[in-house]
């Protein structure tokens, strides 16, 4: 099953140090283009990181950003520096001794002052395997939701190619109508000039308009696009880039059948053809 390009997926991991929130979304690229959003601690990760986007995703611009969101509620860990209280205990020894007057010191003075209080330094690569564990999710997320929306475009694309296969099948069925017409113009035209026509003439003449007009080879290439088209749509690998291809082959043929179409009929099945090529088109755009 072919996988759009187009899609997005939010995971949330809990750990000790916060909530990890990956968000990614992923839109139509020529080629695959990952680009990255982390925190500082997370740089040495990146080549990992987007190593294991480019083993799960064929192409499309992914941009893909995370955050760390400290716990509600978790007060910061935090340690006495017990060498500075000691050495402000002094100093306010010193200074109480000098003012006589001088009031006590409250014990929340002393821990109000810069230094006194600092905060644990957590070791950030503890949290590494949980960012490699979650981004491997998201990535496998955002794949469901591709699916998901290929499975869409798949179905659009059978339809479209049903319709494309019974417009070549009307024209080929009405092809000896059309010989048959040519052939009652010319005899029209022959009989309006009020002149002998030599039959054997007549015949080659017929045969030289007829191969002139005959469709059968953009008829044959038709079918044989649309089945390899439908055999890349079922293949279950990234295939945008062959759908497209075969687009304008497809489209090339069309072209032809329209510029030597001899009839109304298959004038308008050719240009029916060609707008549902066009549709096919546009969908494919978006196909992985």
């Amino acid at each position: 099953m072919i996988r759009s390009m187009t899609g997005f997926a939010r995971a949330e991991t809990t750990t000790p140090q916060g909530q990890l929130l990956w968000e990614v979304r992923s839109i139509n690229h020529r080629y695959l283009e990952v680009q990255l959003k982390l925190p500082d601690f997370c740089r040495p990760l990146e080549t990992d990181l987007r190593q294991l986007a480019t083993s799960q995703l064929g192409r499309g611009r992914v941009e893909a950003s995370l955050s760390l969101r400290p716990a509600e509620g978790r007060a910061p860990a935090a340690r006495l520096n017990v060498p500075l209280v000691r050495q402000l205990a002094g100093h306010l020894h010193a200074v109480a001794g000098e003012l006589r007057s001088a009031a006590a010191v409250s014990p929340l003075d002393v821990l109000r002052w810069p230094g006194v209080l600092e905060q644990e330094e957590q070791d950030p690569t503890a949290l590494f395997p949980l960012v490699l564990q979650s981004f491997e999710t998201v990535v496998t997320d955002l794949n469901g939701a591709r699916s998901r929306e290929g499975a869409r475009i798949h179905d659009m694309l059978e339809r479209r190619l049903t319709e494309i296969e019974a417009n070549v099948a009307a024209v080929v069925v009405r092809l000896p109508t059309v010989l048959a017409r040519i052939r009652e113009r010319m005899a029209e035209r022959i009989t309006a000039l009020g002149v002998p026509a030599d039959p054997d003439r007549l015949e080659l003449e017929i045969v030289l308009l007829a191969q002139k007009l005959d469709v059968s080879e953009e008829l044959d290439r038709l079918t044989a696009h649309l089945a390899e088209f439908r055999d890349n749509v079922r293949s279950g690998e990234p295939v945008g880039r062959r759908l497209d291809f075969l687009i304008q082959e497809l489209n090339r043929e069309a072209n032809t059948l329209a510029s030597k179409s001899a009839d109304a009929e298959t004038t308008r099945h050719a240009v029916d053809t060609k707008v549902l090529i066009e549709q096919i088109r546009e969908q494919v755009q978006n196909v992985e």
